[in-house]
């Protein structure tokens, strides 16, 4: 397999093995190999799907052993914000809309189809992203954050209505997904749940959102970690947003998300939850937003809309099982990391880990900013990962194969060898 780790030998660097040649660019394959390499393909892409569709997390018998506490541990901030049930609704859906302003991270989500082709799926592995964060341990972590390096690297392409490039892995884009999401669940933490945070809360909140900013290719430097340093991030931000027909068609794709993103649930819910989903998120939304978001709603019904759901996470938040019911119906791949924070499992050990250190430990010693040059590299040279094709049907790299080094090392393996499948059908 060809890997592109350098420099200090890791853990997984000893289990994956010396990297294999790649094809030449110029080497075409004999015709049989072409047609056998193609069939393999389908057969593979069939199989994915026949997977994916009975792939659902979160039964009695999904269950983590975490060796440590992670990177903040129980008694953070970030983990009293991020438990917080309006976290796994209209925080993430705040995030993930308002993220869609900014037009090339658009084109990159628009241009693999996913958010309509695999909506559930694609939401539920968000939130499973997300919540590792803050309560995995410290290597689950940092092998999400490799396997997430490979999966963003086949979303690159050229932007048809700017005419600008983009890239899933840009730090620029990265920060502001990283920002908007931390920013996200604390404003629905306090406008559905306890209110504000004291200044020293707050302060250690931005400071933990800049430890988890280790996890993707974000340069530190750039990262706020103040309440004003946030602001005026997002204030900055405002002259280069932008709303397209695909930013707007997603947005209400998302926003209808008892229907979209939530087909566990019993179907009565669905619609009844809709409406009233679709109004709280609004009600997040500043009104200056609105309208490049293609909304608009009274602030009679912003009130209303809040109003509605704070009795609801009062009960919620007052009952972590009876939230851990709903998790498991609306994305049973984040309840392994659900539990620790609302039923208050402990690890093997009270260590928290940094993430220079886990990076050392096991993970790819390159930090994110290091490996996306390294893949840039790769695709320069011809010999990178090819980019998604629009409604893809390819196999999903799955998170749970972070949970120790032979299943990280399958994973990885596998954008290899599609790779190698992919060069030899072209």
């Amino acid at each position: 397999m060809s890997c592109p780790f350098t420099g200090e030998t890791s853990e997984l660097d000893a289990v994956l093995g010396a990297p294999t040649t790649a094809p030449a660019a110029d080497t075409a394959p004999a015709p049989d190999s072409a047609t056998a390499a193609a069939a393999s393909l389908t057969k593979k892409d069939s199989k994915n799907s026949r997977n994916e569709k009975k792939f659902r997390r979160g039964g009695k018998d999904d269950k983590v052993v975490r060796k440590d506490e992670g990177w903040f541990g129980p008694g953070s901030i970030a983990w009293q914000v991020w438990s917080f049930p309006a976290s796994a609704l209209q925080g993430f859906a705040r995030a993930v809309t308002i993220e869609h302003l900014d037009p090339d991270l658009v084109a990159a989500v628009d241009a693999s189809g996913q958010v309509y082709k695999r909506t559930p799926v694609r939401y539920d592995r968000t939130m499973e992203y997300f919540v590792s964060w803050l309560s995995a341990d410290s290597q689950t972590v940092i092998r999400m954050s490799d396997i997430l390096m490979k999966v963003h690297d086949r979303s690159y392409g050229v932007n048809p209505v700017t005419g600008n490039t983009f890239e899933a892995n840009r730090p620029s884009s990265q920060l502001w997904i990283h920002v908007t999401a931390w920013h996200s669940i604390l404003y629905c933490y306090e406008t559905f749940g306890p209110g504000k945070l004291s200044r020293d809360e707050e302060n250690e909140y931005w400071q933990q959102m800049k430890i988890a900013a280790a996890a993707q290719p974000i340069n530190p430097d750039d990262v706020p970690t103040t309440r004003g340093e946030v602001l005026k991030y997002l204030d900055d931000w405002r002259e280069k947003l932008s709303a397209s027909e695909a930013a707007i068609r997603n947005v209400d794709h998302i926003l209808d998300g008892f229907v979209t993103t939530q087909p566990d649930l019993p179907r009565w819910l669905n619609k009844l939850g809709r409406p009233f989903l679709r109004w709280s998120i609004i009600a997040t939304f500043p009104r200056w937003m609105r309208p490049m978001l293609g909304v608009k709603q009274s602030k009679l019904m912003d009130t209303f809309a809040i109003a509605f759901w704070r009795p609801i996470y009062k009960v919620l938040r007052a009952q972590p099982r009876l939230f851990l019911w709903l998790v498991k119906r609306i994305c049973p791949r984040a309840v392994r990391y659900y539990e620790p924070l609302l039923l208050g499992i402990p690890a093997e050990t009270p260590r928290v880990m940094t993430p220079e250190v886990s990076r050392r430990m096991y993970g790819n010693p390159m930090t994110p900013l290091e490996q996306r040059e390294e893949l840039l590299r790769k695709r320069e040279a011809g010999t990178g990962q090819k980019a998604y094709d629009h409604n893809h049907t390819d196999g999903i790299l799955e998170f749970a194969g972070a949970d120790d080094i032979e299943s990280t090392q399958a994973t990885l393996k596998s954008t290899e060898e599609y790779e190698t499948d992919l060069h030899e059908v072209s």
